[in-house]
């Protein structure tokens, strides 16, 4: 296939995430040196998605002979890493003699498989092939010395023996508690560092199929207007199953998440299938304390309840089911690991003073946070936040009940959105907790796609061309029906194409 103009050899696998990337090419190299007996160890490097293996200087000729008749039937590429080439990430093929010949001298050099999915739309490269590094050897000192920084060790004791450990204490892409396979390393390596999460990370999404009659049925009884199928179905409600590709934008860059809870009313996508074991639906009444605020349309109120999700972890992410993770990313992007989350301010201002009938229900609701920012702190917040997926912890948000509980208790019971209303994820949570010592500004590259605009085609092509959005959130808040008819036929292509493997949380029938 084509990659960056040059025809590669490609490796296509049917459930390819970075992960398994990853883990595939440890898996080869360290296979081919085991079998020639070349002793090795996994080394914590500076990249979360590229693994580094450590191997002595003096089995370097034997290394160089293990893997050089690897590449004669993996199909993968060398590139010299240090001494860093003067022309950076030339690849040249694994099954030339002359490329092994050339690094005799190198002091770290990688092999570099690309692999694809099925539809060739997920490429996994450079960024994840295996680098392998020679460490000096110090009889004086009986260490091994790193030829390069890692994030933990300069040097390892030559009379150590190895210890298998787990995935994570070489990638922050894996969480603590997967069950990942053990890797051969150095007792150094296995520690924690102070930077490390090693708590449980959930997410929570709200969800609702705006275009089923029954639930339009139940909001025009609720509202006191009459429902008329013919007319329902002409509403401006257009389901593109965005939660499908959520959860398939989870499954690929948030690897460390461990549980997942669809909250809703009564619904569930046709094309759900709940027997991954992980992923959980729940109901409006079940995280309801108090149940007469049912049935409720208003999503401010139904996120006042998350909390109460059962079994929900201390610190979880709360999205919208248009909010994507658009490349790997580590948990230390939302939390730190001594608990505090971060929040994501937005550059918008919201106008200082009373609420007025100019302002969007948004900078209403978020003019009564102010108030009680202001009257607990005497702070005036002015932001709200980017569409991020928000870090939340339960207990704040069970706290934050408590401290405001008519404001809390008013805004549950409003079924329909209200300017009296206070929208406790999206604002209230972040500068509460920040206050109290509890969370401080985080920073993503953030991309935000408005599907009314004149450009849509443009951006949704450049976006999936550069891939290099953090997270991002798709809109359709000024769309008529007939415009997210016409959008579909946009929107739902780029979408397959960005994320084209299917989650494990697909019936087999979408797969």
């Amino acid at each position: 296939m084509l990659v960056d103009g040059q025809r590669r050899r490609a490796h296509v696998h049917a459930d390819l995430t970075p992960m398994l990337a990853r883990q595939a090419n440890i898996a080869a190299v360290t296979a081919a040196l085991d079998a020639h007996g070349v002793d090795h160890f996994l080394v914590r490097g500076m990249d979360d998605r590229t693994p580094v293996v450590g191997v002595s200087q003096e089995d370097r000729a034997a290394a160089l002979g293990a893997l050089e008749k690897l590449g004669t039937t993996a199909g993968c590429y060398v590139s010299q890493v240090l001494p860093k080439p003067p022309v950076t990430a030339v690849l040249r093929d694994a099954d030339d003699p002359a490329v092994w010949a050339g690094l005799h001298a190198a002091q770290a050099f990688k092999l570099t498989w690309f692999r694809v999915d099925p539809t060739m739309k997920l490429v996994l490269g450079v960024a994840y092939g295996c680098e392998i590094e020679f460490w000096r050897s110090d009889r004086a000192a009986d260490v091994l010395r790193a030829p390069r920084r890692n994030r933990m060790m300069p040097a390892v004791s030559m009379a150590g023996l190895p210890v298998e450990v787990g995935e994570h204490r070489f990638t922050r892409l894996a969480a603590a508690t997967n069950r990942g396979p053990r890797l051969r390393t150095r007792p150094e390596f296995d520690h924690s560092l102070p930077d490390d999460i090693e708590f449980p990370i959930d997410v929570v999404y709200t969800w609702v199929d705006g275009a089923d009659p029954e639930w339009q049925r139940r909001r025009a009884e609720i509202k006191g207007e009459a429902f008329h199928a013919e007319a329902a179905s002409d509403s401006r409600y257009i389901n593109r199953d965005e939660l499908k590709y959520s959860l398939r934008s989870l499954h690929l860059n948030a690897p460390w998440v461990r549980n997942i809870y669809i909250v809703t009313d009564r619904q569930c996508p046709s094309w759900l299938d709940l027997s991954a074991g992980n992923i959980f639906v729940v109901d409006h009444k079940e995280i309801f304390s108090d149940r007469s605020a049912l049935p409720t349309f208003n999503s401010v109120a139904i996120e006042t309840q998350l909390h109460n999700i059962d079994g929900l972890a201390e610190h979880f992410l709360y999205l919208n089911d248009d909010m994507f993770f658009g490349r790997p990313l580590a948990p230390q992007t939302f939390f730190l690991a001594n608990g505090s989350s971060k929040f994501f301010l937005s550059q918008n201002r919201v106008p200082i003073g009373p609420i007025t009938n100019l302002d969007t229900p948004i900078d209403a609701m978020i003019k009564n946070n102010r108030r009680l920012i202001e009257e607990r702190f005497g702070r005036t917040l002015t932001q709200g936040s980017q569409h991020v997926p928000y870090p939340l912890r339960r207990s704040i948000l069970a706290e934050i009940e408590r401290e405001f509980p008519e404001e809390h208790a008013r805004t549950a019971h409003s079924r329909f959105r209200s300017a009296t209303d206070i929208i406790i994820t999206y604002s209230l949570y972040h500068y509460y907790a920040f206050m109290t010592g509890r969370a401080l500004p985080g920073q993503v590259n953030y991309g935000y796609v408005q599907l009314a605009v004149p450009d849509l085609v443009a951006r949704l092509k450049r976006a999936e061309a550069r891939r290099d959005w953090d997270t991002f959130c798709i809109n359709d808040a000024f769309s008529t029906y007939a415009q997210l008819q016409q959008q579909m036929a946009v929107l739902e292509p780029f979408l397959e194409a960005y994320f084209p493997v299917p989650s494990p949380y697909e019936s087999a029938s979408q797969r």
